[in-house]
Formats: structure tokens, sequence, C-alpha cells
């Protein structure tokens, strides 16, 4: 086995010889020394690489190359770069690599994982007619109802506060895409968004793992140096399973029974009965597409509005005047509703501070790049891997003063505000910008409205007397979560207290 391993290390290295001598072109992008023969990949960590590439892009630059074996990585830390190269050449950069864990899990065709083509452009005609934003509007009405629903659960149990923006995420998304209804934690469709969730954001970095570089991995036994992630792919495939099967056997029966809620599920079986082999998607695309609607809707949602309760735990001044601003555009006889966004301008920065304190999805997902591209005077070689680090984007101490801090008034004019930019490419970029990004945004705007309209979030007082501050910290996968806090929650008052308890109205919209 060793000399197989040495044998494969020398064709690698014989390869990048040849292919950096074989061509007269511009250099590649700086980037920080690397090992011979395997380049950079014995620095780069499993965990928190966005941070690591923000604090190297510090020294290299907005856009930085690196090597992992034979495979070059295009990392982009800034917006102007990847509006560049992701936006405006979006007709090459936006492909994507094999990601063989992802395959492992059992994910199945998906607008996410597959590369960009005639196949990716069905799949987007497919889900985009649901989630534009004119048809946005139409959700309104469950969004603002199940955040009512949210802040009844908070008020009758909040130190279950994680748990229930969980809920809230999953009874969303769920109603989009499968048209179900869940009112506990205890229904199948939660645990399903725990256990996908969880086989995502710990299935390593998308296109980064060793079995990555080395697909042979796939089928070495699992006591083989290098496959911790097809061992932990194959023990959670049942995750992504029940997410393809689950919720299509629970419509097809509503179906059967003449029961079925109108949804993305189930309007896409009924013309693939229809149209039979005539329909431009097959059955396990449809799953699929459905799928990735649901957990990217539910798992994204729930990690923003977690970091937007953290935040505003450490920082009751935004909060009150959050409330100030609330209490003298709405009053205190109703809650905000979608109608008040335009005159609620400070709410609105905390909501897009939350956004960008600690992006939900620091790294997103690996582009490939089609054909060979200069940016710059820099080189990009066709098949590279191109990064977009939003992390660092929104750390960009260009745009941003102080990055690292929460501060909403950031973004108001001056003289009370830097008048800094709301943060840009979060969702994605170019042809590959999160078809749900209107939806998601709704989602979280009307939760954080209505939070700030009816709770004080506070700080938990230990045994001695003393605040229990939380740490700022936070999980590292496709979605980054924050560590575990507390939070004390009570009503603003008592017409607070009406509020929250009051009948929720199904005509709202």
């Amino acid at each position: 086995m060793l000399n197989f391993t040495l044998a494969l290390l020398t064709c690698s290295a014989l390869y990048i010889w040849v292919r950096r001598r074989s061509k007269n072109r511009p250099p590649f992008p700086p980037g920080p020394p690397g090992d011979p023969l395997i380049g950079h990949i014995r620095l780069v960590p499993p965990d928190n690489q966005e941070l690591l590439f923000y604090q190297w892009g510090k020294t290299y630059g907005d856009v930085m190359h690196l090597r992992f074996l034979h495979r070059d990585v295009i990392v982009l830390n800034s917006v102007k770069a990847a509006v560049e190269l992701l936006d405006k050449r979006s007709i090459i950069y936006s492909d994507r690599p094999w990601f063989p864990i992802f395959e492992m899990m059992g994910w199945i065709a998906t607008i996410t994982f597959i590369g960009y083509g005639k196949r990716f452009q069905r799949h987007r005609r497919m889900i985009h007619p649901y989630l534009t934003t004119n048809k946005c509007e139409g959700y309104k009405l469950i969004q603002a109802r199940e955040a009512r629903v949210l802040l009844k659960n908070l008020l009758a149990d909040e130190g279950r506060r994680d748990d229930l923006l969980r809920l809230y995420a999953t009874s969303v998304i769920l109603q989009v895409a499968y048209g179900q209804q869940v009112s506990s934690n205890d229904d199948p469709f939660v645990k399903i968004t725990l256990d996908a969730g969880y086989a995502i954001a710990n299935g390593g970095p998308p296109a980064s793992t060793p079995v990555d570089f080395f697909p042979f991995l796939r089928f070495m036994p699992s006591w083989f140096p290098g496959c911790h992630y097809a061992n932990f792919a194959r023990d959670n495939k049942f995750a992504i399973d029940a997410l393809m099967n689950y919720p299509y056997e629970k419509v097809t029966q509503q179906m059967a029974e003449g029961k079925v809620t109108h949804s993305f599920l189930s309007s896409q079986l009924e013309a693939l009965y229809r149209d039979k082999e005539n329909h431009p998607n097959t059955l396990d695309e449809i799953k699929g597409a459905a799928g990735v609607m649901f957990l990217a809707g539910s798992d994204t949602t729930w990690a923003t509005l977690s970091i937007f309760f953290l935040a505003m735990v450490l920082h009751p001044e935004y909060q009150r005047r959050a409330q100030a601003e609330i209490d003298a555009v709405v009053g205190t006889d109703r809650l905000p509703d979608f109608s008040d966004r335009k005159s609620l301008p400070f709410v609105e920065c905390i909501y897009q501070e939350s956004l960008r304190w600690n992006s939900a999805v620091p790294l997103g997902v690996a582009h490939r790049v089609l054909e060979d591209d200069v940016y710059e005077g820099m080189f990009i070689p066709k098949g590279a891997l191109i990064i977009p680090n939003a992390r660092a984007m929104t750390l960009d101490e260009n745009i941003y003063t102080n990055p690292s801090e929460f501060n909403p008034t950031r973004y108001l004019p001056k003289p009370d505000g830097n008048n800094e930019p709301y943060p840009n490419g979060l969702f994605g970029f170019g042809r590959r910008i999160c078809p749900g990004r209107h939806l998601a945004g709704n989602s979280l705007w009307i939760v954080v409205a209505s939070v700030l309209a009816t709770f004080d979030v506070k700080k938990v007082i230990n045994n001695d007397g003393k605040e229990d501050i939380p740490v700022i910290a936070f999980s590292s996968g496709v979605t980054s979560h924050p560590h575990p806090f507390k939070t004390h929650m009570g009503p603003r008052g008592e017409q607070a207290k009406k509020l929250i308890l009051q009948d929720i109205v199904e005509d709202m919209y």
C-alpha cells in the first residue's frame, strides 16, 4: 500500500509539473506556500476553513490559489471578485465538482449538487416558479401564522427556545414543499430535519475531504486511513433516505385519498402522473428537488434565528432601540406585519446584521470553472474549484468598520451610522444563487419583528447573582449554528402578553 501511495503522489506531482510548464500563461493568484507534492492539504483544517482563508486573504489578497494534491482551488474573499467571476462570467463559473460523500449519503439528483448544463436548467425551471418574489407573497400568511405560533410557544416554554426555532423553520418550508403541517418537535418531519441537517453539517467540507481527493477510499474497509467521512456518509445515509422517501409516501397517500394540500411536491407529482414519459423530470429528480428545498430552507432559517437571539441577549441596547421604533410606528395594539417592513428601518438593520455577523452558510458549495480564465492578470485553470468565502466577505474591513462586532447602526445613513451596504452574497452568486432567498428573507424578518415587539431577551442570572454571558462560538459545517446558550425571555408587559395570546387570524393577508 505504501508503494501505491508513493506512486500516486509521484503521478500527481508529475501532472502538476507538466501542466505548469506546458503553457505560456499568466501566474496563478498568490497564496501561502504549500508542501511539496501535496500542496496545502496538510495546512487546511477540516473545521473553520472560512476563517483560515480569511486570515490568509489579509496577506495574499482577495483571490487566492491553493492546491490540494492535483486539484487547484481558488478562494474568493471579496464580493467584488465573486461578482466579477460568478455573476458576470457565470456561463463558465456555474458548474459543480463531483461530491462523492454526498452521493454516498444518498443525495439523488438535486439542483444543489448537479453540474451546470441542460439538466441543471430543467431543475431550475422546476423550482423557480414556486419561489419567485410574487409567489412568495402568497406564503406570507403561512409565515405570519407560524411566527405567532412561535411566540405562543416561547411564552409557554422559553427553555426550549432552540427546539422551537427549529420547529418554526421546519413548519414554514414544510407547507411550501410538501403541504404538511407540524405542531410539535415529536413530528417525524422534525426528526427528518434534525437527522438530515446533522448529516449535511458534519459530512466534511464539500469537495475537500480525503474521499474527494481519493475516491477509491469509498471502497476501502472502515479502518483504512482517510475513510472517516466515507464511514460517516454510510452511517448517516438513513437520514437522507428518509428525507427523500417519507414525504413522498405521505403525499402520495394523501393524493390517493383525495386529502392532499397543494404544494411543490403534489403539483409536480400530478404533472408527472399526467405527462408520464413526456414529463421533463424523473420521480427521483422531483423527490430530490423537494428534499433540498425543505432541508436548505429549514436549516439555514433555524441557524440565522439562533444567531439573532444570541445577538439580542448580548446587545440589549439595540433591542431597546428597535422596540422603541416598533412602538412608534406600529403601536402596542397589534403585532408588526409585512406591510410595516419599509417603515421599520432599524428592525431591518438588526435583521441584516444577524445575517452578516456570522453567516449561516460560511463557505457555501464550491463551484467549478469550465474553461481556463484570466482575472486581473491571474490565471484560473479549467477544472479549478471556486470557493466563495462568504465569511470573509462579511468581515471585509474595506466595507465594514470593526466587522467582528454586531452593530446594526452601521447600515444607517451618516451621521447616525456609517452608511455601509447590506451584506451581499450570503445566498450565493450567479446562476447558483439560492432560489429560496425571498422566502427565507420573509421567514426571518417576520420573526425578528414579532419577537422584538413582544419579548425582552435577557441574560440569565446565575445562582451567584451574576449574569451568564454567552460565549460567541459557532459550529463549523455547510451550515453554522451558535453553540448552545441560555436566555431569559419574558413578555414586555401585559399588553404584549395579550398580543401573544390572541387568536391567530387566518385571513391576515
